[in-house]
C-alpha cells in the first residue's frame, strides 16, 4: 500500500502495519516521540493497524493533538492513582482540555496533601510503565463488565450509546477505563505533569445530578515546558479577582445574603464612584447625553410590549403570580423600555434628533447558580447604560460615536489592546429567538460590519449571539483563566421604535419611525472592576486607587505633622489616611503594602523641620525627600491626567 507523508513524499509499506510501526521505519526517533497519528486528517490511535493507501502524519508533543494525548492518557493515570489509594472512588469522566486534564470522582473532597500523595502514586504508575492495550465490547457486555466493578457513572454512559455500538476501553495493567482514545503507547510517554487544584462539579454539568470531585492536572512533554506553565498559574493566582479583591477589602461574598450578590466594601465602592462620577461627566458634558433616573422594576405589560417577556422572562426575577395577583412587576434587566417612555413623554421633530439619554442602571438578571463567579457575573449589577434615539440619517455616524466614546473608556483605563470586537448576528436558522423579517437583520449587520471595516477594526463574526431585537458589536476581553467576558456593548436596533410607536415629525410633516441605539460606555461596573484588579494585579493607576497616599509617621511625636500633611493632601482632593499607630515604621509599611497603595509619605523630625516629606512609591521606590507641595502638585496632576505610571521593575532574589 501507498503511504503519503506530510511532506508529500510516498512511502510502500505491507498492508495490516500499524502507524506506529510505520513511524518506526521511517525513523526510531520519530517512533520513540510519536503520539498519536493523523490519519486522512483524522486523529487516530497510534495501533490502528492501515490496511489501504492513505495520507499518515505521525503527530509529536509538538502538535496540539499529540499534547491531548499525553494529557488524556495522563488523566487515566490520574484515575489508576486514585482508585489505587482510594478504592471506594468511583469514576466519572476524565478528558484532556485546553491547557491539561482533569477527572471527576465520586468521593470525598481532596485536599492538597491529597493530591500530592496521588502525584506520587502517579509517578510509581508511570514508572512501571505499562503498555497501554485498546478493548472492544458489545454494549451489554461492557454494561456488565462495568457493573462488576461498581462503575454505575461508567454504565450511564454505556447505556446512552446506540444498541450496536461496540465499545471500547483501555487497559494498563491493573487498570481499565471507558474510553475511546487515543492514548499513547506506555504510560512511560508522560515526562512532566502536575496535579493543579481540586473543585466540585455537577454530574454532566446538571445541578440537579450528583456533585462529584474533579482534580485538574496538567502534563507537557518536557519539565522546562511544565514549569514554564507553573509560573503562568502563579501569575493567574496573583491576579484573580476573586482572591485578590477579598485580599485587598475591595468586595466580599456572604452565603446568608446569596450567590451573585457581592458587597463592595469602602475600598471597592470607592472605586466604583470614581468610575462613575468620570463617566457621568464624561457623558454629560463632554458627549452631548441627557441623564435620566428610572425604577427598578415595571410591570410585566411593559416587558411583555417590549419583547423581553416572551423572549427573556426566564432571566428576569418576577414579583408575583399570573394567575392569582392582576398585576405581576419584575425586576428590570435592562432600562431601554423605561427611556423610551422618556421620549415618549413629548413630540419630538427631526430637528431634535440625536437625543442621547444615559443613566447610571442597577439591573437584575436571575442567572445560573452555576455561573456566579466573583464581580464578573452576578445577579445584581451597575452599568453605564445608554439609548441614542436618531433619524435613520444619522444612525451610522452615531453608532461610530459610540465605539470612539468606547475606545476613549477603555485607553483611559489602559485596558484598549487587551480587547476584542465581535459583530454578534442572529441566526437565520433559528427566526423564533428574535424580532422583524430576515431583510432588516441582514441590512442592520451589513451596516455594522461596513462601519466596523471603515474603522479598520479587526474583528469575528458571531452567528446566534445577537440581541433578540438586533445586531450589536460586543467589546470582549478575557479573564485570567482565559474565559471571554463581554465588557462592552453597542446593539443597532431597527424595530423597538415600531412596537412602542415612536415617531418623529420629519421637514414634510410625516411621523418617522426612529432608530435607536442601545449601548454602555464602560459596561459593567462590577465586572469593569473585577478586569481593573486582574489586569493591574491590584496596583491600579493612582487616580482609580481607593487610597492613593498614606502618610507613616516615625513616631507618636510626628503625628500632628503627618495630619497637617494629610489636611493638605486632602483640601486639594487626594484621598489619604495617617497611620498613627503606635508601631514601628517597618511594620507600617508591611501593613500599607498590602494595598498596593501607590504612594506612602514617611515623616520625621526632619521632615517636619524642613517641610518635607520622604516619598516611597509603587513607581521608583524610595523617591528621597520632597518639599510638601512639590509632591502635591506632582499628584495632583497624575491624578487630573489619569497618569498610567510604568512600576519600577522588581529585583530578582
Amino acid at each position: 500500500m501507498k503511504i503519503t507523508l506530510k511532506d508529500g513524499s510516498v512511502k510502500e509499506c505491507e498492508s495490516g502495519m500499524r502507524a506506529i510501526d510505520i513511524a518506526q521505519e521511517i525513523s526510531e526517533g520519530l517512533a520513540r516521540a510519536a503520539c498519536v497519528a493523523e490519519i486522512n486528517g483524522e486523529i487516530k490511535d497510534l495501533r490502528t493497524v492501515i490496511t489501504e493507501d492513505c495520507e499518515l502524519n505521525i503527530l509529536t508533543a509538538d502538535d496540539p493533538d499529540g499534547l491531548a494525548t499525553i494529557r488524556h492518557t495522563a488523566s487515566h493515570v490520574l484515575a489508576e492513582a486514585v482508585k489505587r489509594l482510594y478504592p471506594d472512588a468511583k469514576l466519572a469522566i476524565g478528558p484532556s482540555i485546553e491547557n491539561g486534564f482533569y477527572y471527576d470522582f465520586e468521593a470525598e473532597p481532596f485536599s492538597r496533601e491529597d493530591l500530592d500523595e496521588i502525584e506520587r502514586e502517579m509517578k510509581k504508575i508511570i514508572k512501571e510503565g505499562h503498555s497501554l492495550t485498546r478493548i472492544t465490547l458489545g454494549r451489554q457486555a461492557a454494561i456488565n463488565y462495568m457493573a462488576n466493578r461498581g462503575e454505575t457513572y461508567k454504565i450511564e454512559l454505556i447505556e446512552d450509546l446506540p444498541e450496536d455500538a461496540e465499545i471500547t476501553f483501555y487497559d494498563q495493567g491493573a487498570f481499565t477505563d471507558l474510553c475511546a482514545g487515543p492514548h499513547l503507547m506506555s504510560t512511560k510517554g508522560i515526562h512532566a505533569y502536575k496535579l493543579t487544584s481540586s473543585s466540585m462539579a455537577y454530574w454532566r454539568g446538571d445541578s440537579d445530578r450528583a456533585q462529584l470531585q474533579r482534580i485538574y492536572g496538567t502534563a507537557f512533554n518536557r519539565k522546562d515546558e511544565l514549569n514554564e506553565y507553573l509560573e503562568y498559574l502563579e501569575d493567574i493566582h496573583k491576579r484573580d479577582h476573586n482572591r485578590l479583591g477579598r485580599e485587598m477589602e475591595i468586595f466580599t461574598t456572604v452565603d446568608v445574603i446569596g450567590q451573585g450578590l457581592p458587597l463592595l466594601m469602602p475600598r471597592g465602592a470607592k472605586m466604583v464612584q470614581k468610575l462613575q462620577r468620570w463617566i457621568e461627566d464624561l457623558e454629560d458634558n463632554e458627549w452631548g447625553y441627557e441623564r435620566t433616573i428610572t425604577p427598578l422594576m415595571a410591570k410585566s405589560d411593559l416587558y411583555k410590549l417590549s419583547g423581553h417577556w416572551q423572549h427573556y422572562r426566564d432571566g428576569m426575577f418576577v414579583l408575583g403570580d399570573e394567575e392569582k395577583d392582576r398585576e405581576v412587576y419584575a425586576l428590570r434587566p435592562m432600562t431601554c423600555p423605561f427611556q423610551y417612555y422618556v421620549y415618549k413623554a413629548s413630540q419630538k421633530s427631526y430637528r431634535d434628533l440625536p437625543l442621547r439619554y444615559s443613566e447610571t442602571s442597577t439591573l437584575f438578571r436571575n442567572e445560573e447558580s452555576g455561573e456566579m463567579h466573583g464581580l464578573t457575573r452576578v445577579r445584581q449589577f451597575t452599568i453605564s447604560e445608554g439609548h441614542l434615539i436618531v433619524r435613520p440619517d444619522q444612525m451610522e455616524e452615531e453608532f461610530e460615536g459610540c465605539l470612539a466614546l468606547a475606545h476613549y473608556c477603555l485607553e483611559t483605563l489602559g485596558l484598549e489592546k487587551d480587547v476584542t470586537f465581535h459583530l454578534s448576528r442572529w441566526d437565520p436558522d433559528n427566526p423564533k429567538k428574535y424580532i422583524g423579517d430576515a431583510k432588516v437583520w441582514e441590512e442592520t449587520e451589513d451596516s455594522i460590519r461596513r462601519i466596523l471595516i471603515k474603522l479598520d477594526i479587526p474583528f469575528v463574526e458571531d452567528i446566534g449571539e445577537a440581541a433578540f431585537y438586533g445586531p450589536k458589536v460586543d467589546i470582549n476581553t478575557k479573564n485570567v483563566y482565559g474565559k471571554d467576558d463581554t465588557m462592552i456593548t453597542i446593539q443597532w436596533d431597527a424595530v423597538l421604535a415600531e412596537q412602542f410607536d415612536m415617531y418623529f415629525i420629519d421637514a414634510n410633516g410625516d411621523k418617522v419611525r426612529p432608530y435607536i441605539i442601545h449601548r454602555t460606555s464602560i459596561g459593567c461596573y462590577e465586572r469593569t472592576l473585577a478586569w481593573l484588579i486582574e489586569k493591574y494585579a491590584g496596583k491600579f493607576p493612582t487616580w482609580l486607587c481607593p487610597e492613593q497616599v498614606r502618610v507613616l509617621p516615625i513616631s507618636e511625636k510626628h503625628i500632628a505633622y503627618a495630619e497637617k500633611v494629610r489636611a493638605e493632601l486632602a483640601k486639594n482632593g487626594v484621598d489619604v489616611t495617617v497611620d498613627s499607630r503606635s508601631e514601628k515604621i517597618g511594620h507600617k509599611i508591611r501593613d500599607a503594602s498590602k494595598y498596593r497603595l501607590p504612594y506612602m509619605l514617611i515623616v520625621g523630625e526632619k521632615e517636619e523641620e524642613d517641610g518635607t516629606v520622604s516619598v516611597r512609591s509603587r513607581f521608583e521606590g524610595d523617591e528621597g525627600a520632597k518639599p510638601l507641595q512639590e509632591f502635591v502638585d506632582a499628584i495632583c496632576e497624575e491624578i487630573r491626567t489619569k497618569e498610567i505610571r510604568q512600576e519600577a521593575p522588581q529585583e530578582k532574589k
